[in-house]
């Protein structure tokens, strides 16, 4: 996230502050090491609409790597080939953090 000031889409919140207070979050989660304690914290944190679409960005993220087509993915979980699309850029990029969460779900 880049620039200062306030935006609509985080309720008036800064870029820096949405930066930090993730950054914060990432850090108790690692910090926590328990699954189950973890995920009733998300539960806790988010609505049921984000963690769906939490979840279907992950299951489609699964899904590009495991060469499923963008527009059988689209009806697979009823959402849009831009949102696949940016799924699957983020992917193929040469430092991508859904690689390399992809590469710690293959050796668990």
């Amino acid at each position: 996230m880049s620039g200062g000031g306030n935006d609509e889409r985080t309720g008036g919140i800064s870029d820096e502050l949405v930066c930090a207070t993730m950054r914060e979050l990432c850090k108790l989660i690692v910090e926590a090491g328990d699954e189950n304690f973890i995920y009733d914290f998300l539960v806790c944190l988010l609505s049921k609409p984000e963690m769906k679409s939490i979840a279907s960005r992950w299951l489609l993220v699964k899904d590009i790597d495991a060469g499923v087509t963008q527009r059988e993915i689209a009806r697979k979980y009823a959402m849009s080939l831009c949102k696949i699309t940016r799924g699957s850029k983020e992917l193929n990029k040469s430092d991508s953090a859904f690689r390399k969460m992809l590469e710690l779900l293959k050796n668990m």
